[in-house]
């Protein structure tokens, strides 16, 4: 057997110092890019100015305890069903709602759905993949108190 036809490189300096570059360069590339998707997709910005919110925090929360208001939420089908109750289990009067509905890492599959109210319960049609989901939702009680909560849906596949 002739070993002179194959040509065996050593492992040079040089050889060992571009592969190693070369790793490093691949994985700080890879960090950069997906800190850059990280920022992009979201902030972590819930309010403009925190100092801001704070100042009414308290108040605004004893405010929307008082009120007593349950919330149950749903989906059914291709229906988001939300319900609002007292203390007591009975519906409660909501003078306005707005909601939106989407995943908990990212704001790509969000939905401001449109809701009909009857009888105690306002409906919407929703595009809902299995899996879980946040129902971010802001009601307006009929003397004007706001009503803030993150309900927790899973649909089942």
């Amino acid at each position: 057997m002739n070993h002179s036809s194959v040509s065996a490189r050593p492992l040079t300096g040089r050889k060992v110092f571009a592969i190693t570059a070369t790793f490093f360069g691949v994985i700080i590339a890879v960090n950069l890019f997906m800190a850059r998707q990280a920022i992009s997709t979201f902030s972590g910005l819930e309010v403009k100015n925190s100092y801001i919110a704070s100042q009414h925090f308290n108040a605004d929360r004893d405010a929307q305890v008082a009120l007593g208001w349950q919330v149950n939420a749903d989906v059914q089908g291709d229906m988001l069903v939300i319900a609002f109750t007292d203390s007591a289990g009975a519906p409660v009067e909501v003078a306005d709602l707005r909601a939106t509905l989407g995943r908990a890492t990212h704001v790509r599959e969000d939905q401001t759905p449109d809701f009909a109210y009857y009888n105690g319960i306002f409906t919407a049609p929703v595009a809902v993949a299995p899996g879980n989901w946040n129902v971010r939702l802001v009601a307006t009680a009929p003397d004007g108190t706001t009503f803030r909560q993150r309900v927790v849906l899973y649909v089942k596949g």
